[in-house]
């Protein structure tokens, strides 16, 4: 009698529990209706983006040259020479990649507004001389001025290890003046404003459309057996 007891409750102890396996069984289609939902969406988005037109194509502002490769990094985008010894490379970003906007207002002077990083480098130097500039339809402006090693990578809030040279407006007019000439003799000026600002299109365009793409990929993934 005992020894049936015992396989009686060996039995029932083998046996799937009914509401462990209808909660199993709900849970995996959740899961699956809530991924489809996203993807459906992801791809929804992706399509939207695929048929946007772009902007009308503007010509690489002369005597500048686009850097190999510039649309797939952080890098710089333009680059030229100048003399017979110096090289000047431009980077880009938009206003609202520093600083969050905060209404529609904001988020027209974001659109309207970009910073550029532009480096000076001479062969045979260490160092370059580093502008860090806001650039507008109408005008450009120098924030900062510094020395930095060659190729640093460029942040525009990241905290110096050294000394980096004064606040530039805490510099006399005539110097700020000539610092301003002394970039527009080498072409960094608001001619530059249509060509950057189209490129930051096309590249912002690109890394969304790649971002939608590769959520969805990571999302209908199979789990690995």
């Amino acid at each position: 009698m005992l020894k049936k007891a015992l396989t009686s409750l060996r039995g029932f102890a083998a046996a799937p529990l009914p509401w462990r396996t209808t909660t199993s069984r709900h849970c995996a289609s959740v899961s699956s209706a809530v991924n489809s939902l996203l993807l459906r969406s992801l791809k929804e988005h992706y399509l939207e983006l695929s048929k946007m037109n772009p902007p009308p194509k503007v010509s690489t502002p002369s005597p500048f040259s686009v850097v190999k490769g510039a649309l797939d990094s952080n890098g710089p985008v333009l680059q030229r020479t100048y003399g017979d010894d110096e090289e000047i490379r431009v980077s880009v970003m938009r206003l609202a990649n520093i600083i969050p906007s905060g209404g529609d207002e904001d988020d027209e002077d974001s659109i309207n507004q970009l910073f550029l990083h532009v480096d000076v480098s001479k062969l045979g130097r260490e160092c370059s001389l580093h502008f860090l500039c806001g650039l507008y339809p109408d005008a450009v402006g120098i924030h900062s001025v510094s020395l930095k090693p060659k190729f640093q990578s460029l942040q525009a809030f990241a905290v110096p290890k050294k000394y980096n040279g004064p606040v530039f407006q805490d510099l006399d007019e005539k110097t700020r003046d000539a610092l301003h000439g002394f970039i527009e003799e080498r072409g960094i000026n608001e001619t530059l404003f249509p060509f950057l600002q189209a490129w930051l299109y096309v590249k912002d365009h690109r890394n969304l459309m790649r971002w939608f793409k590769s959520v969805g990929n990571f999302v209908s993934e199979p789990k690995d057996s």
